[in-house]
């Protein structure tokens, strides 16, 4: 049984929400602000969080971030629920950390298949110790990495830009996205220090012919793909 983190300071949405997930095999877990939900975090550990924007003290936003900075929450699946439709607050969602986000109001229906669809995710990418593309492989078990069956050198920052990759095949990656799934590896990750890092990483795939993989989208990012 999945068990859900639903946190949003309207009392009767909760409700709403819990009666929906319960009738269809979820735990559910509420709380009506970041600090309720950090109590909940350190007791509890939810497969997934439903976190509301607009909340009192902390928004979701702030919390998504702060959720993504820290290596024991950094990987729980986090869904916005935001009232917010335009285009540009529904990226800063997802550049906070947010894997997926809900404008209300919405359907259970719709709801639901959120849900399912990002544990469906979470799943695959922690189920998959070892991670191919065109001869490059990553064991996460004993963090090697190899291309065409020769090992592989890389700083563990390299190492966990390149997991991030590999993890998230074809995802468009800003630079923003990118810190906030690497702090943790390192302190003082800036913007601007990111292109160093895809750089290095490239450097170091470059004599195996595997650089090509990492493709840098004009305006928007990263992506890792083994297509043009």
């Amino acid at each position: 049984m999945n068990t859900v983190l639903v946190v949003d300071d309207d009392a009767a949405i909760r409700e709403m929400i819990r009666m929906a997930l319960e009738s269809n095999g979820y735990a559910v877990l509420e709380a009506g602000d970041t600090i309720a939900a950090r109590r909940s975090l350190e007791t509890d550990e939810p497969d997934i969080v439903l976190l509301d924007w607009m909340l009192p003290g902390q928004s979701g936003y702030e919390f998504t971030r702060s959720l993504r900075n820290k290596p024991a929450s950094n990987s729980i699946p986090v869904i916005m629920l935001t009232a917010r439709a335009r285009e540009e607050e529904k990226i800063a969602a997802l550049e906070a950390g947010a894997d997926d986000y809900i404008s209300k109001p919405f359907s259970v229906k719709e709801l639901l298949a959120r849900i399912k669809a990002v544990l469906r995710r979470a799943a695959t990418e922690s189920d998959d110790d070892v991670l191919k593309m065109g001869g490059l492989e990553l064991d996460k078990t004993s963090h090697r990495v190899t291309a065409t069956n020769a090992p592989l050198k890389l700083s563990p920052m390299e190492y966990q830009l390149l997991l991030v990759f590999m993890q998230n095949p074809e995802r468009v990656y800003s630079r923003a996205q990118l810190i906030d799934r690497l702090r943790g590896s390192d302190g003082d990750i800036e913007e601007r220090t990111i292109d160093v890092h895809i750089r290095r990483l490239r450097k170091v795939l470059e004599p195996s012919g595997h650089h090509h993989l990492i493709q840098t989208v004009r305006g928007s990012g990263y992506r890792f793909s083994n297509h043009d």
